[in-house]
């Protein structure tokens, strides 16, 4: 990616914030300025709070939609962590709104009292919602909820907080007397509802109508297969970085599961043949990878993230680092450098418990002989056979320095593999002096 084309995704990311925080404190501003005046300012801080808290609401459903153009500065994983946050950040937000309202009026039958207007029981009630999805959100894991069925709840939950939050300003709040106010409030739930059945309905429909057809699914290791994929109607493949994820639901009839799930794009972007992702047998759903066929049906999405080499032309000199599976998007970025016949220097440190393990293992050396990148492949095996005369054990302080040959200046460290080899190699970084500027990580789960 040329140098301009970096610039201009920087300034796009800063424009980004700007228009966020302008779009939040919008009507804030407006209400603070031509609204009704209150006396007390505990009162007024509890209502300001609720409308910041609302439009934070509204503008999560973008957040989450997989809109490319707010995704692309940042990447995905780093947005839909915000979104997490700023959740948790709106929950406190609309929290505080009906104690400091009780508290600035002295009416604390607001909180739990019986006598109340239906328009403040719509309110508890929109906040117990509220409540229930962010701990869902934050305890899915702890909870034993799986990913599928934590979403259902989720896009469940997520509209019925949006309308009720909007239904209950209308009904109890004196700001949404503005005409200004209400134009604002029909804009942003509208725009939120709008993005929300486009993002869940509409667009999982177009993706299915057009879905990707499986050219071929080869076995690369015990429980690793790639799967790859074109458009069945001879459309050109979707545009992407070496490196970016895509998202996949698979149509295999034949009794097997229909879920959508993110997978590394291990293909190069330069082969315009096909798309493939590389997938390991982890769960219940990829164990049944292997039974995809050639001609069974995909609905593809991607590309989405930033860990690519090509976002850093500047940057000649790398260290690829990884931990089992976690070899694909480094191999789609040194195909994509094979192919473009890059010569930049690249060492690659791959570890892996034992040698079936070792995925793409005549490929990398087929690449290391050919030039295109300038490449050396180091396997670091945890368990070697008896005889193995290369590296073993850990990927560790020692391993990283002496294959670097002692000299980490102007090295740069991409890094992608499970929890465990991530932090052993960050810790064994940080010792080292590597700056954090120079330490590019992949993790394949959006909320670790």
């Amino acid at each position: 990616m040329p140098a301009h084309t970096a610039y201009h995704g920087n300034m796009r990311g800063i424009l980004l914030v700007v228009l966020y925080i302008a779009v939040a404190v919008t009507p804030l501003i407006i209400a603070s300025v031509y609204g009704y005046p209150y006396d007390d300012i505990v009162y007024e801080l509890g209502r300001s709070l609720a409308l910041l808290g609302f439009t934070i609401l509204a503008l999560q459903v973008f957040l989450a939609a997989r809109v490319k153009w707010i995704e692309q500065p940042y990447g995905f994983d780093i947005l839909i962590r915000f979104h997490r946050n700023m959740g948790i950040f709106a929950l406190l937000l609309i929290l505080a709104h009906p104690l400091l309202l009780a508290a600035g009026s002295g009416d604390w039958g607001l909180l739990l009292g019986p006598a109340v207007s239906l328009g403040v029981w719509l309110g508890r009630a929109t906040l117990a919602v509220l409540i229930a999805s962010v701990l869902l959100s934050v305890y899915q894991r702890s909870l034993g909820l799986t990913f599928e069925r934590w979403r259902l709840v989720h896009d469940i939950l997520s509209p019925l907080i949006i309308v009720g939050a909007f239904v209950h300003s209308f009904m109890i709040g004196a700001d949404l007397n503005l005409a200004a106010m209400q134009g604002i409030w029909i804009l942003a739930t509208g725009a939120a509802v709008a993005v929300f059945v486009y993002h869940r309905i509409i667009r999982p429909r177009i993706l299915r109508d057009h879905a990707y057809r499986v050219t071929e699914v080869v076995p690369e290791a015990p429980g690793v297969w790639t799967v790859k994929m074109k458009p069945a109607g001879g459309e050109p493949l979707f545009d992407y970085l070496p490196g970016q994820f895509q998202f996949i639901t698979f149509f295999r009839d034949r009794g097997l599961p229909e879920e959508e799930h993110h997978w590394t794009i291990s293909s190069s972007p330069a082969d315009k043949g096909y798309v493939s992702s590389t997938i390991k047998a982890l769960g219940d759903f990829t164990s049944t990878v292997g039974e995809t066929r050639a001609g069974d049906r995909a609905a593809v999405n991607g590309g989405f993230g930033r860990f690519s080499y090509v976002l850093h032309p500047e940057e000649r000199d790398l260290v690829f680092i990884a931990g089992g599976i976690g070899i694909t998007p480094l191999m789609s970025m040194i195909r994509h450098m094979r192919d473009t016949r890059d010569n930049r220097q690249v060492l690659l440190v791959y570890a892996n418990k034992d040698e079936s393990g070792i995925v793409f293992s005549r490929e990398l050396a087929g690449i290391e002989a050919g030039g295109y990148p300038s490449l050396r492949v180091v396997h670091v095996l945890g368990s070697p056979p008896p005889g193995w005369s290369g590296e073993s054990g850990f990927v560790d302080r020692e391993k990283i320095l002496r294959l670097c040959d002692g000299d980490l200046e102007g090295k740069v460290f991409y890094v992608c593999g499970p929890p465990g080899l991530i932090t052993a190699v960050l810790d064994a970084l940080k010792t080292l002096g590597v700056e954090d500027y120079r330490i590019r990580l992949e993790i394949f789960s959006f909320l670790d």
